[in-house]
């Protein structure tokens, strides 16, 4: 999607903290961390929430959260770990790419908001 900020950081129109890339995913820094590790896991393929995905976007999806747990292990934070999606603009959804905020590195408190 051209309007998509998340769709022109993979498309390197934007720049980014790159962490992690494949032919499926993207992964990079938080511009405004909440923790010591926060990571956004993003699809390739512009899939604007979660609440749009399809049955055929299954593995995908779930990829993203494999992906997160590398990062997570990677960063040696599996023990405070967090995986959050926010699903539309009352969850806190700014940018309609569906996107894992990957959390960690703190205590974690709950519940979150």
């Amino acid at each position: 999607m051209p309007d998509c900020l998340f769709c022109n950081i993979v498309e390197g129109k934007v720049p980014s903290k790159k962490v992690f890339e494949d032919d499926r995913t993207y992964a990079f820094e938080d511009i405004d961390p909440q923790a010591p590790t926060h990571v956004l896991v993003i699809p390739k393929k512009h899939i604007s929430g979660l609440q749009n995905a399809e049955p055929s976007d299954a593995e995908l999806i779930g990829y993203c959260y494999l992906v997160a747990a590398r990062i997570a292990h990677e960063r040696k934070i599996e023990d405070t770990l967090r995986t959050v999606c926010n699903v539309g603009p009352r969850a806190g959804q700014a940018v309609f790419h569906l996107h894992i905020h990957v959390l960690g590195g703190r205590d974690m408190k709950w519940p979150p908001g």
